[in-house]
């Protein structure tokens, strides 16, 4: 994986013994690449899966094909509030082995309803992006936090990548059914190596309002999140809080719901046109072979993984200004999918879709990490991977809809109709967000 994202050992890596260096910040990246590569490796057999299960045509691959992602949505915030109450590093543990459980049902499952509850534990017991997420932040911040969760995006870019590939190359020795038995070791193993790493926390950091108030400190409101940890107005922490706020971001926050309408409208524009772009390359290029339509499919993520850290140290400081042109790039691909005709055509609307996709996972990311100073993490990625779960399951359902009533060419086109959309709010806030910054 070549998203280095993280900074070289530094004084400031060591200063935090409470914090996370660089090589455990690496080891839950590649846990959560093993934890994403389960889960990613076998939705795309759903439809060779479910005739030995009865049904026989596959109907319910699309319905199932969603399900964890469902459950996912639902559970996070529950889980991620769990997690700053009893600890980070113990509701990670309890997201992996949740999969590792989910993945034995389903392996085992001899019927379709066994099979659709093994799925639905699997996105209710899951949730690894938001205890992730919420452990990272709970060590980490600014900068550092922001390369953090870009690596993190990395992980999940590569699974996406590597993990259909190595499923269908084990399908002749081993049914995709079984597979999961298989997949049940990974998040197990997962779970073994992040034992191992401490639990989390920034040196001199209160979790709760009580050991706040013995600290000197008070809560700071938040209507979405409800209260969070952060220094008293005038004090010397404070003011030691606001320089080493100023030394590598803007002071002034994104609004949390700026944030999530954000993060949703970029999933919804992104996912939509994955679900039927291979039946819409195969009309568009006849003859193509399975293989080419898979590395179509893949060029956006292996975009993310050759440019996110030049893009992450691009736009650290000016996210918004990443955010609208990744809109824009994403709707500037997504109309390209619409009138592509050959095989060139293809590669250079993937590639431009495969910006759009880099600049705003990565300024997402730069804006998710601002927006954890003072607030609880884990409460916040809850929140956070519940808005992004309902924009992939809007997307699905969207694009089922458009093209079944209007062909496999209409769901870009609405991909390219909010993209634009979103671009135009983006560039605002970009502008509203420099005219600040002029300010102060």
């Amino acid at each position: 994986m070549t998203v280095d994202a993280l900074p070289r050992p530094s004084e400031h890596d060591t200063a935090a013994p409470d914090g996370l260096g660089r090589r455990q910040v690496h080891a839950v990246a590649a846990c959560y690449f093993v934890a994403s590569f389960a889960a990613l490796g076998l939705p795309p057999y759903l439809t060779t899966i479910l005739p030995g299960l009865g049904d026989q045509q596959g109907r319910w691959a699309g319905v199932l094909y969603i399900v964890p992602t469902v459950f996912s949505a639902l559970g996070a915030p529950m889980w991620g509030r769990l997690a700053d109450r009893y600890g980070r590093k113990r509701l990670l543990l309890r997201a992996q082995l949740g999969l590792a459980v989910s993945f034995l049902l389903a392996g085992a499952a001899d019927s379709l309803t066994a099979f659709t509850l093994a799925l639905v534990l699997q996105g209710f017991l899951g949730g690894t992006f938001a205890a992730t997420n919420g452990y990272l932040a709970a060590a980490l911040d600014g900068a550092r936090l922001s390369r953090a969760l870009t690596l993190m995006q990395g992980s999940a870019r590569a699974a996406l990548v590597a993990a259909p590939i190595l499923v269908g190359a084990l399908s002749p020795w081993i049914d995709p059914h079984r597979q999961y038995l298989l997949m049940a070791v990974l998040p197990l193993t997962a779970a073994v190596f992040l034992s191992l790493l401490p639990e989390p926390g920034r040196p001199g950091a209160k979790t709760t309002a009580g050991t706040a108030a013995e600290a000197g400190t008070a809560s700071e409101p938040d209507p979405a999140l409800g209260p969070g940890p952060g220094p008293v107005p005038g004090s010397a922490t404070a003011a030691a809080a606001q320089t080493d706020a100023t030394a590598d971001e803007p002071t002034d926050r994104t609004p949390l719901r700026v944030l999530y309408g954000l993060e949703f409208a970029f999933v919804f524009a992104t996912i939509i046109s994955f679900p039927y772009l291979i039946s819409l390359a195969e009309e568009r290029l006849p003859g193509v072979s399975g293989t080419t339509t898979g590395v179509l499919f893949a060029l956006p993520h292996l975009c993310y993984l050759a440019f996110a850290a030049r893009t992450h140290t691009a736009f650290l400081h000016r996210p918004h200004t990443g955010i609208a042109l990744g809109f824009g790039f994403v709707a500037l691909g997504l109309a390209g999918h619409a009138v592509a005709d050959s095989l060139p055509a293809f590669v250079a609307v993937r590639l431009l879709l495969g910006a759009g996709l880099t600049l705003g996972l990565v300024c997402l990311s730069v804006l998710a990490a601002e927006a954890c100073r003072g607030r609880a993490p884990g409460r916040l990625f809850g929140s956070l991977e519940f808005v992004s779960k309902g924009g992939a399951v809007a997307a699905g359902a969207v694009a089922a809809l458009v093209n079944g009533r209007f062909g496999a060419t209409s769901p870009v086109l609405v991909g390219t109709a909010a993209a634009l959309l979103a671009a135009v709010v983006a560039t605002a806030l970009s502008s509203h967000s420099r005219q600040r910054w002029s300010r102060t």
